[in-house]
């Protein structure tokens, strides 16, 4: 019984000290990463992209999408412990709608 009460201190005892270093790691570690992706499917004009890079507290991207009424939105954006984030939206191009029945007309079955 006591080699399993000083084993099991013992694995308590390293795990503790296992997690706590993590913990500290972490804290005082000083992330940085760049990343991007994108999409182009013609047939479903699924269009996108992003970007993102890190560099401690600092964060910068931008992501771009194309919007269904045809329109195309650029978001570029900061971030930071100081000022949080800060988004900067525009979009360009001017929206329209495909000619057609109107959603109005569409027979509703409730």
């Amino acid at each position: 019984m006591f080699k399993i009460i000083v084993l099991v201190a013992c694995l308590a005892a390293v795990a503790s000290a296992r997690f706590g270093g993590d913990h500290d790691d972490y804290h005082h570690s000083h992330p940085k990463y760049k990343y991007e992706y994108g999409v182009k499917d013609h047939p479903t004009k699924d269009h996108k992209s992003q970007w993102e890079h890190r560099d401690g507290d600092h964060v910068k991207g931008q992501y771009t999408l194309d919007e269904a009424d045809g329109t195309h939105r650029i978001v570029d954006y900061n971030s930071d412990h100081k000022t949080g984030f800060q988004p900067h939206v525009q979009r360009k191009g001017h929206a329209h709608h495909p000619h057609g029945e109107s959603y109005a007309n569409i027979e509703q079955h409730y």
